[in-house]
């Protein structure tokens, strides 16, 4: 995969949807039940590693609104 582009959030998630479906449906070899579970393990490191990018960028941002509603109190005359 290091050779690979990393797919969005959007595209590891759809990917990992149809292989948890196809190991549901079975019919598949163990061979290739194993080669799928990898690949969904990958996706699911895809999809949470996008997600912690958000939780980071989420709390930055909060923190600075919280940091510039704090600067215009400490401006308010009353």
């Amino acid at each position: 995969m290091a050779d690979e582009k990393t797919p969005s959030y959007e595209q590891a998630r759809e990917e990992l949807t149809e292989v948890v479906r196809r190991l549901e449906t079975g019919g598949l070899t163990l061979e290739q039940s194993i080669e799928l579970w990898e690949r969904g393990e990958k996706l699911a490191a895809i999809c949470e590693e996008w997600l912690q990018g958000a939780r980071v960028k989420l709390a930055a941002a909060m923190a600075r609104r919280t940091e510039a509603g704090a600067a215009r109190d400490d401006d308010a005359p009353f």
